[in-house]
């Protein structure tokens, strides 16, 4: 933030979330199951484990099918079942510690359902989530939360925070705020967001302002000013949309819970950067152009003088 110096330091800021999107194909239950088949194949492999049934001519052909209707779910669940057990039993008690970790992730897979809370979507990504934003083209995206705190005037980001699960957008405004306090050193006076955050109105001295109905009592040039916040908290929008699409955040590719904190704040460290060498390049750009000005009038003062003598 020294960066941009004061710009950054502005006392109203503007709050929103995104979703950050993991590197994972869409879940279903036959994909996470049919992992689950091979990683269990693979570990009797590695660990010398003769098995019973292996399932590898029946469950290609169930895979085949054109419709996976329930009783071919059913079958794939139970294959699943089977070799977690029969692995279980079979492995030694140093294989036993060595793998309990993965076997308790199949565990999960092969008995949640459709209602179950904390599901798992993803073997090698366990702590990705299934968030709702409400948008048409894409009902449900799978990843992570990460909320957008930027200055109201000069667009400059000055907080970025990944968080874990799907938390309500009102209960992440706290963290966020000290955040913004701890990178640019003041607490900001003014959060503008939008109806998600609806709840509390004042958060450590920091006053929340959500788009609605004016009060009754105010008068014409506050109910002007509001409506320009309000106006200008939309500006939010967009800077998220390059901040993914431009600097690589609309897909994270990096591993774990650490990983998605890191991928969004170098994100974010990305978009100011480029925002001030735009600064500087429109700064060096002027100074060329009036360098150039400057060399013309010269020139055409050396022809104005010999012209003149000469009259």
């Amino acid at each position: 933030m020294e960066l941009h110096g004061n710009q950054a330091k502005e006392k109203e800021i503007v709050v929103d979330t995104t979703v950050q999107e993991k590197n994972i194909t869409f879940p279903t239950d036959v994909k996470l199951l049919r992992k689950v088949i091979e990683k269990c194949l693979d570990m009797a492999r590695e660990c010398g484990i003769k098995l019973r049934r292996s399932f590898k001519r029946e469950l290609p052909g169930l895979l085949m099918k054109r419709i996976k209707n329930n009783k071919v779910v059913k079958r794939i669940r139970t294959m699943a079942g089977v070799l977690i057990r029969e692995i279980e039993r079979k492995l030694p008690k140093e294989g036993l510690a060595r793998y309990a970790d993965q076997l308790n992730l199949f565990a999960r897979v092969h008995n949640q359902k459709r209602n179950s809370k904390n599901k798992i979507y993803s073997l090698h990504e366990p702590d990705v989530s299934c968030i709702a934003k409400g948008k048409d083209h894409k009902k449900y995206e799978f990843g992570s939360k990460v909320s957008f705190a930027m200055t109201k005037t000069n667009n400059i980001l000055v907080g970025v925070m990944n968080f874990k699960d799907n938390p309500y957008d009102g209960h992440t405004l706290p963290p966020v705020l000290d955040q913004v306090e701890d990178i640019t050193g003041s607490r900001p006076q003014s959060v503008f967001c939008d109806r998600g955050y609806k709840g509390k109105k004042m958060i450590k001295g920091t006053s929340i302002f959500l788009p609605g109905a004016p009060r009754k009592d105010y008068s014409p040039y506050q109910k002007r000013k509001m409506r320009q916040n309000f106006r200008r908290r939309v500006a939010i929008e967009p800077v998220i949309g390059h901040v993914k699409n431009d600097f690589r955040m609309d897909r994270n590719y990096l591993k774990g819970i650490i990983g998605d904190a890191i991928n969004a704040f170098m994100s974010a460290a990305a978009f100011n950067f480029r925002k001030l060498l735009r600064n500087w390049g429109h700064f060096f750009i002027f100074l060329y152009f009036w360098h150039l000005k400057l060399s013309i009038f010269n020139i055409g003062n050396r022809i104005r003088q010999p012209l003149q003598a000469k009259i």
